[in-house]
Order: structure tokens, then C-alpha cells, then sequence
């Protein structure tokens, strides 16, 4: 069952959240009979306290929580890493859940950390969230005075602060750079297709063709939500049926997948074949040979995220509407592409 909030008995009074928070801490601004109402349905309905909402402005427990969707993927690792620096170096602890691109753990974990555990949040959204379009959680969570910063995967109509990638720029900069380098049949494998990042990065690819003036062959678009250890079995007829000379991956373990399958086919990388993924990590650096990456600089973003939620919380920038902040990208050139 939902856990009654302060909200929900100033609706069911039709007054201000401010006079339910009065009424229940007893204040001799509320009227008696209005502060007798307002504790007795509160005691009815077993209604605990918010602390965070009911006294943020007089406590604060200095420490930050942290959501992310999976463990596996080594950009959230990175912006962890920018977070904890700018929270040690602003004296703020961090508690770190992982939403296992659920929708009701990134749920339960709101609840469970917004009873006065901590000041804010840092988040970056499940799958499972984005694909339900649903993000009353986190409106709660605002409205009950608990600031939410969101970084990479971001619900657009929530009112807060945001730090993203400008996907759609970096992909079409891609192509082009793959398009000098010599490259006509390029390929683009997304495993996160049903993401707004993924949804934009395919259209900037699609950008980058047009720009080329190249076709656009729909068997090169590769969606795959399948489990990374399919990833090869999934390529390698596809690799077989059309004529690819290079790839866009949107993450490391594909791009690795189908460089194997590339040279089981008899190319050679980056001679007559290249590779470029996005995200920069400890995949690309050791792959053979290793990995050209477009660099989301996640340490950048987590260290953007905690300094605009640490000097909301250190009411510095209080006052201020929500913004959103564009980390941009760069083009990491190792040895799985040509240069140019």
C-alpha cells in the first residue's frame, strides 16, 4: 500500500502543505479544532513523518543518494567516481543503490531513502521506468522538498536539475569522422534502442548519412536487447548478408562482438574495417586491437551532478529554476580506426 503523505492530507483538508506540517508539529499559528482534525485523520491513517519534508530546512543529514540502473556498465562506474570526489571534497557522504533497470526497486529505493536518510538524490533512470513512462515518484519526491538531479537518461517533463551528453551531435560528428577515414557502409548496433540516448544517437547517425550524402540501408540499423553473451551469435548472419565496412556501437561489449566477428570474416582492423564505440572504458582500452570511443567523460558528469545538487542543498542556487547541463563529447582515435 502507497505511504500516506503530507500532501495527501492537504488535499483531503484542501489546505497548504505548510498547515498540515503546522498542525502535526503542533504550531499556535494552526487553529485547535483545525490542528485536532488534521492529527487525528493523520493518526487514523498511521501516517509517519517525512522528516526530510517536514524539516529540511532545519536538518540535514549531509549525506546524498545515489541511483544508478546496472552495475555492469562501466560509464555509471565512472560518474560514481566524479560523484564521491565532489561530495568527500563538500563533506557529504553517499549512499549508492542499484535499480536493476527496475521500476519497482527505483520505487522502493525512493521511499525507502526519503524518509530523512538523506538530503537528495543523484539518478539517472531504469529501463523498465522510461519504457512505463511513469515518474510520479519522483514528482512526490520533488514536491516533498527531496532535490533530484538526473544525469544521462533523463525524464524530460520532471522539473530539476539534469546533466546530459549531446548524443545526437556526437553520433552524427562520428559518421562523418568514419566518412573522411573512407568508410560508405556503415553500421550502427544500439542496445538500448527503446532510450531516449539511444533513440538520439541513432538519429544523429541517420543525421551523419544524410550530411554524406550516403543511402540509408535499414539491415545496417542492428537493434539488439538480447544478453551480451548473444552478441556475436546475433551479428555474425548479419554481418554475412550485407556489405558492412565499419560500426557505430552504442556501448563497448557490442563493439567488441562485432570486431571479433568482422576479423572471423577476414577483415583486417582498421586497414579495410573500423569500429568506434561509445562509452570509454576498461573494454576499450584493452580490446585487440584497442577501441576508438566516443567519451561521454562520465567523471565529468557525476562531479556536474553533485555540485549542482550540493549547492541547491547548500542553498546556493535555491531560488534558481532547474537547468540542464550538456557535457560534451570527444572522439578517443586508438587503433580500431584509421587516422585520418
Amino acid at each position: 500500500m502507497k505511504r500516506l503523505t503530507i500532501k495527501d492530507i492537504a488535499k483531503e483538508f484542501n489546505v497548504s502543505i505548510s498547515t498540515v506540517s503546522k498542525a502535526l508539529n503542533d504550531s499556535y499559528e494552526i487553529s485547535v479544532s483545525t490542528k485536532e482534525k488534521i492529527q487525528k485523520f493523520a493518526k487514523e491513517k498511521n501516517y509517519k513523518p517525512n522528516f526530510n519534508a517536514l524539516s529540511l530546512k532545519n536538518r540535514q543529514t549531509k549525506t546524498i543518494g545515489i541511483i544508478i540502473p546496472n552495475m555492469l556498465n562501466y560509464f555509471f562506474a565512472q560518474v560514481f567516481n566524479g560523484i564521491e570526489k565532489v561530495a568527500n571534497e563538500k563533506g557529504y557522504k553517499i549512499i549508492s543503490c542499484i535499480s536493476n533497470e527496475s521500476f519497482n526497486k527505483e520505487v522502493e529505493i525512493i521511499e525507502m531513502l526519503s524518509n530523512g536518510s538523506i538530503d537528495g538524490f543523484i539518478l539517472s533512470l531504469s529501463e523498465e521506468t522510461i519504457v512505463k513512462n511513469d515518474y510520479k515518484h519522483f514528482e512526490e519526491t520533488i514536491n516533498n522538498g527531496t532535490p533530484i538531479v538526473m544525469f544521462d537518461r533523463v525524464a524530460e517533463n520532471i522539473d530539476c536539475d539534469k546533466v546530459v551528453t549531446d548524443n545526437f551531435d556526437s553520433a552524427r560528428s562520428t559518421v562523418a569522422h568514419l566518412v573522411k577515414s573512407g568508410h560508405k557502409n556503415i553500421a550502427f548496433i544500439s542496445t538500448i534502442s527503446n532510450l531516449e540516448i539511444g533513440k538520439r544517437r541513432n538519429l544523429g547517425y541517420l543525421k551523419g548519412l544524410e550530411d554524406a550524402n550516403l543511402p540509408v540501408d535499414t539491415n545496417l540499423i542492428i537493434n539488439i536487447d538480447d544478453d551480451y553473451k548473444n552478441y556475436e551469435s546475433i551479428l555474425t548472419p548479419i554481418f554475412a548478408n550485407n556489405k558492412i565496412d565499419c560500426v557505430l556501437a552504442t556501448d563497448e561489449s557490442s563493439a567488441i562482438a562485432a570486431m571479433k566477428v568482422a576479423i572471423k570474416k577476414g577483415h583486417k582492423i582498421p586497414e579495410n574495417f573500423s569500429v568506434i564505440s561509445f562509452s570509454n572504458g576498461i573494454l576499450a582500452r584493452h580490446s585487440s586491437p584497442r577501441m576508438t570511443t566516443v567519451s561521454q567523460h562520465g567523471e565529468i558528469m557525476g562531479a556536474t551532478a553533485a555540485k549542482m545538487l550540493i549547492d541547491r542543498l547548500d542553498k546556493k542556487t535555491e531560488e534558481k529554476k532547474p537547468q540542464t547541463i550538456v557535457v560534451k563529447t570527444d572522439l578517443v582515435v586508438r587503433n580500431s580506426t584509421k587516422r585520418i
